[in-house]
């Protein structure tokens, strides 16, 4: 194989079926990922989102850990900006001790949500005190690979228990500063080009990545395969995306402009600006969307690639694995 697959998963809760049965079926994926050898499977973090069971991924992937042997299991990502750097180390270090050389933490400067969910979530926080996402993902990083902090005159603060390995460290991002930030960490890149597809910012934000040094870069795609080219045409998703910019506010990715406009109404902005994005969807047959796999791999140079599948209907999410793996082998042949 000339590059590795891995699949991010959001727990989608298809028509009027249970969290239960979606998050069922979030494990079923990531067994079948790991027999078809996937490299990892991710889970990500939604909030208030009737529609997506997991809020929480640090809970899922201890659970996805012990339904499965050998696959990397992970977060696509954590939203660090709610959350203590401390103790995201704690979890993930006492989840590497659990499931040694087998978690991935991935990390992202996105909401997850809109400000209702953004403030319910940062209530405790001073505002004043809040650190910028750079100085929380520094941070993270001191506490991840085992250094200590000073805590004013109170000494030094480590973060355990320490596992025989870190958890391997990934951040997601779409932009040239992403790139930089992880290249200067020392982190993995991954390129949520199922978010921003535009050809010219992957190759600007992996440009500055690699420009600070950062080595393994992963490419984010949605993918829609099917049987046949025309019946992977035939399966309806939305391919839609919009970046909403409002004064004095962050800056955020929703999937319609319908979240887009009730974003603003929750922000309580009156200056903003919508812009619709495109994302990157591989639509086909599982060999066409390997070669086209195999086009980005050598445009880009990348690797690896973490793929998203759109559509929420639950039998075709678990075929999607089986398009992919038999992909694979058809371009091999």
């Amino acid at each position: 194989m000339t590059f590795g697959l891995s699949f991010l998963d959001k727990s989608p809760i298809d028509q009027d079926e249970s969290a239960t049965a979606a998050l069922r079926r979030t494990v079923a994926l990531a067994q079948k990922a790991e027999a078809h050898g996937f490299r990892r499977f991710w889970v990500a973090e939604h909030h208030n989102s009737p529609k997506l069971a997991s809020s929480s991924p640090e809970v899922l992937i201890g659970f996805l850990l012990a339904q499965t042997q050998r696959i990397n299991i992970g977060s696509g990502g954590v939203m660090l900006q709610h959350y203590s750097a401390y103790k995201v180390a704690e979890n993930f270090k006492l989840l590497s001790a659990l499931a040694p050389g087998r978690v991935d933490l991935g990390v992202g400067k996105a909401p997850g949500g809109l400000p209702l969910s953004t403030r319910a979530l940062q209530g405790a926080y001073d505002p004043a005190r809040k650190p910028s996402f750079e100085q929380q993902l520094e941070d993270l990083d001191l506490f991840v690979g085992d250094g200590k902090a000073d805590i004013a005159d109170e000494g030094k603060l480590a973060a355990y228990p320490l596992p025989p390995s870190p958890p391997e460290r990934f951040l997601l991002g779409a932009s040239p500063e992403s790139g930089r930030l992880a290249g200067r960490l020392g982190w993995n890149f991954v390129y949520a080009g199922h978010i921003h597809g535009n050809e010219a910012a992957i190759s600007e934000a992996l440009g500055a990545f690699r420009a600070s040094g950062g080595k393994q870069a992963v490419l984010a795609v949605a993918v829609v395969v099917a049987e046949t080219d025309q019946a992977a045409e035939a399966l309806a998703v939305e391919g839609r995306r919009f970046r909403v910019e409002v004064e004095g506010g962050q800056g955020v990715n929703v999937g319609s402009e319908a979240q887009a406009l009730e974003y603003i109404r929750q922000a309580g902005a009156t200056q903003y600006r919508i812009e619709e994005r495109s994302p990157l969807i591989l639509r086909g047959s599982p060999s066409t969307v390997r070669a086209e796999l195999l086009r980005l791999h050598q445009h880009y140079g990348i690797d690896e690639f973490i793929v998203e599948c759109p559509v929420s209907e639950g039998a075709h999410r678990l075929k999607t694995i089986e398009y992919l793996a038999a992909g694979s082998r058809s371009l091999a042949a």
